[in-house]
């Protein structure tokens, strides 16, 4: 008897919650407008239509900087080389002025020479320092290069063997700080100004040093890069 009084009053519970969501059901269909339960539904389903959202792809800079240079700026970046794969690159205002690309890179001291006024390159070439005395051919190549040059030098393999003390003493009259430190193979970049001046704030020079319990290619150290933006009005 008691099990039958439960199960009616289960059934009655049941009845009642029926009863009371069809009325408000019906109530709802009453003062909602059809159009914007249409609405309603159809943005659900649209929902999973949508296409994500996604940042932008960043802006490629010129020479590859993370950030672009001032308007009326130069951009460059020197990349030394890094054992036998990783070749030297030169780049300036967005041109490769020697790389593996242009098939012009080589071992030794890699040098580019720009006009500044107009910011083009006006002449490339390396100089092998480890067969053959191209030390003074290198210094010539340094002294043609008229006033209102940039110089761009970036080492490849080893750099150091049969470069002369007087090319050294002629790399440091350009501002070098490191040429004087020079070992055997060591990975280095310079940028410099024949004729004027450069900012002091700018990279200008870098350089690492072969050591057999740290190279990140065996025998040789890993590459070494220095790269900025110049203002176009220093001259």
């Amino acid at each position: 008897m008691w099990l039958n009084r439960q199960y009616l009053v289960k059934l009655a519970g049941l009845l009642l919650a029926s009863l009371t969501a069809w009325y408000l059901g019906y109530f709802f269909a009453v003062l909602v407008p059809e159009e914007t339960i249409t609405t309603y539904i159809a943005n659900l389903q649209d929902i999973g239509k949508k296409p994500v959202l996604r940042a932008p792809v960043p802006k490629r800079q010129k020479c590859d900087h993370w950030t672009p240079c001032s308007p009326g700026n130069y951009a460059y970046r020197i990349l030394s080389g890094g054992g036998k794969q990783k070749l030297a690159k030169i780049c300036f205002e967005d041109e490769l002025l020697i790389s593996k690309e242009k098939g012009d890179v080589g071992s030794g001291i890699n040098i580019a020479i720009v006009n500044y006024k107009i910011g083009r390159v006006t002449s490339a070439k390396f100089f092998d320092m480890w067969e053959g005395d191209h030390s003074g051919e290198m210094m010539a190549f340094i002294k043609n290069a008229p006033k209102g040059s940039l110089l761009l030098m970036a080492t490849q393999d080893d750099g150091s063997t049969r470069l002369k003390n007087d090319a050294k003493k002629l790399i440091e009259e350009l501002g070098s700080k490191e040429i004087w430190n020079m070992k055997f193979r060591s990975s280095w970049a310079f940028i410099a100004a024949k004729g004027f001046r450069l900012p002091d704030n700018i990279q200008k020079e870098k350089i690492n040093h072969s050591d057999k319990k740290k190279n990140r290619y065996g025998d040789w150290p890993a590459e070494i890069q220095i790269e900025g933006c110049i203002p176009g009005n220093l001259i």
